[in-house]
């Protein structure tokens, strides 16, 4: 049987509205990086990273619903801006200031979102594979819904339903491998955190709604006005096997923020775990 134990270096924070778990790098006397993960990853896609930033100290959360994090409550369709508020309180909650944050992805996207709107917050920004949140053409606005309604109703009906179990986690780190293309290990890594026991398999422990589409988004002009004048210095960091959108959206991102380093570097989406040192090296030039 395959058991899921939480890491030595394991740390939770109660928030007003819910627990949200982590874990945490270096020693208390070293200056904080704040670590936000990306969809369906967990706070396991920076010990890469982390090990090549030994003079800093690394606290890397789990969104709610991933790895160790509560769930959010009910069973409503989630929406990306509620990790906004996660993330207000728990920089509320925070012993010390970081000196920078650091967003992978939907990480990123919440990061760049709340530096926009609270750069007063926010001493450095690190984004890993991400610009800004999501958009589309408001004529997707009535299928988006539609579809988002329907996925929900189909959940509702089936959570009491028998959820899938896996004999063992080696299956998952496969299937995880083959759609994403993600190297095995870093699957493992991932997967160790976001499933758990279930009699005699494993199951998942992350909230079933994640997989399920966002009834809304917004659209570009939405996203273009919430993204101007960004003074915070922002470093970007890309894979050259990530997603090309963000490279081709890279001259658009020089007219939001007006203090931007950007870097191209051997790595696919997950960069940050699969050349951690070249991106570890970035971000300890960026913050000294």
């Amino acid at each position: 049987m395959w058991q899921s134990l939480a890491p030595q270096n394991q740390i939770e924070f109660v928030l007003p509205h819910i627990k949200v778990a982590g874990r945490l790098w270096g020693a208390k006397d070293k200056p904080l990086l704040l670590a936000l993960h990306g969809w369906l990853d967990n706070a396991n896609s920076f010990e890469p990273l982390a090990a090549h930033l030994l003079d800093y100290q690394v606290l890397a959360i789990d969104w709610p619903g991933h790895g160790f994090s509560a769930h959010r409550p009910g069973h409503y369709p989630l929406h990306w801006i509620d990790y906004l508020y996660d993330l207000d309180a728990l920089l509320t909650a925070l012993p010390q200031n970081p000196v920078a944050m650091v967003g992978h992805s939907l990480g990123g996207i919440i990061a760049s979102a709340y530096t926009a709107t609270f750069p007063e917050k926010v001493n450095k920004l690190v984004l890993i594979e991400a610009l800004s949140p999501l958009s589309e053409s408001p004529t997707q606005a009535k299928a988006r819904l539609r579809k988002s309604f329907y996925q929900h109703e189909k959940y509702l009906t089936q959570k009491h339903g028998q959820a899938k179990i896996y004999d063992g986690i080696d299956t998952a780190v496969r299937a995880r491998a083959h759609l994403t293309g993600l190297a095995e290990p870093w699957c493992r890594l991932l997967l160790e955190r976001n499933m758990q026991p279930e009699g005699e398999g494993i199951g998942w422990r992350s909230d079933p709604r994640l997989r399920l589409d966002s009834p809304q988004r917004l659209t570009f002009a939405q996203v273009d006005a919430l993204m101007q004048d960004i003074n915070i210095e922002t470093l970007l960091v890309c894979g050259k096997q990530g997603f090309s959108q963000l490279q081709t959206a890279i001259p658009k991102a020089r007219t939001w923020f007006k203090h931007l380093s950007e870097h191209i570097i051997e790595g696919d989406h997950h960069v940050h775990m699969d050349n951690a040192e070249g991106v570890a090296r970035l971000i300890r030039e960026f913050v000294k």
